[in-house]
């Protein structure tokens, strides 16, 4: 990323210090934490999965999935009453840690023990075509919507789109989903056709959307300023609740 992300790391290391929280933050007494979904984390995703969608994945293609690592990411948040346990050793070959999770240890001290101990509640995947991400799935537990922990993955997986070098991102969302739609056109997505009856369930037209280049500064300056106003959401949820250890 070179120097000018460095300088971008730094002032939103900044920021998150300033506002209290980046990818781990408490609400109700609980932090959110995103890492690599594994193979031991499938049964858990696949609870998730058969309360937000209707065609579940198999556990195989899960398998398939996170093993490929040359064209695919998949993540998990987890929810913990404490900070959660500090990773020890080098990342996987070829890959660099994304700006989430590099601010992440900045803010919060190592600990001991294992993180497989604090449930799942949200995860999501994409897979790199040619130059383009595409979004596979964003799903979160019902009890944790609404606390920006969907858009808390989708910054992980745009993350996860550079890591991969992905020009562009593209997902399908269902054309009654406002509530997505808004948070996808937030980041920059746009809407650019449709697959008719593309969801087995009920026959329901999926919404085709993509994001502009983002490689670019402008798109990258987006996200940075997003990240901030998540911070400050995430802020006002924890007011008056126990404040965070920094």
């Amino acid at each position: 990323m070179g120097a000018q992300v460095a300088g971008e790391i730094r002032s939103l290391a900044t920021c998150a210090r300033l506002c209290g929280l980046l990818s781990l933050y408490e609400v109700t007494r609980m932090y959110y934490f995103i890492e690599p979904m594994t193979e031991d984390d499938i049964p858990e995703v696949q609870q998730i999965e058969s309360q937000s969608f209707t065609t579940p994945w198999s556990a195989n293609t899960y398998r398939r999935e996170i093993r490929n690592q040359a064209s695919c990411r998949y993540l998990v948040v987890r929810s913990s009453p404490t900070p959660p346990p500090a990773r020890h050793g080098p990342a996987p070959q070829g890959r660099r840690p994304g700006l989430l999770s590099q601010i992440a240890a900045a803010l919060f001290p190592s600990a001991n023990g294992s993180s497989h101990s604090c449930p799942i509640i949200g995860y999501g995947g994409l897979w790199l075509t040619v130059n383009d991400a595409h979004v596979t799935a964003i799903a979160v537990d019902p009890l944790h919507r609404g606390r920006g922990v969907g858009e808390l993955l989708l910054n992980g997986l745009i993350d996860a789109a550079y890591e991969l070098q992905a020009q562009l991102l593209t997902l399908e969302v269902r054309v009654s989903n406002s509530v997505a739609q808004r948070l996808y056109v937030k980041y920059g997505f746009q809407p650019t056709g449709t697959r008719p009856r593309y969801y087995t369930d009920n026959g329901e037209d999926a919404l085709i959307m993509w994001t502009e280049s983002i490689g670019t500064p402008e798109y990258r300056q987006r996200v940075s300023q997003l990240r901030r106003q998540l911070y400050a959401r995430l802020q006002r949820q924890t007011a008056g609740r126990s404040a965070l250890r920094v």
